[in-house]
């Protein structure tokens, strides 16, 4: 009985590991993930570098896009588009802060 009240205190440091740590950061990716498949032509977007765009075309091939900036076009990889900046770009005036 004293082996098995050793190791609950291990248990929940592994449950709240999990649940405040893993499990928020496998819910982030599969939301990115989602946002970067669901891209299309004329969405204004912002790379996690800052770089601002709008999706000019898509492969699917590569999993890349390309971006039309003020500077001309770029082809980025999908992952290099910052799924919270974008949002907030987009968002309508009376929710931006």
């Amino acid at each position: 009985m004293g082996s098995i009240t050793d190791l609950l205190p291990m248990l929940g440091i592994f449950a709240v590991a999990y649940f405040f740590m893993i499990r928020p950061q496998m819910k982030r990716a599969k939301d990115e993930k989602k946002f970067a498949a669901e891209l299309k032509r004329g969405d204004r977007i912002i790379t996690k570098s800052g770089l601002h765009g709008k999706v000019m075309d898509l492969n699917d091939k590569d999993n890349s896009c390309v971006i039309e900036t003020m500077a001309g076009k770029l082809k980025f990889d999908r992952s290099a588009i910052s799924l919270e900046m974008s949002k907030k770009l987009n968002a309508p005036a009376t929710e931006k802060k």
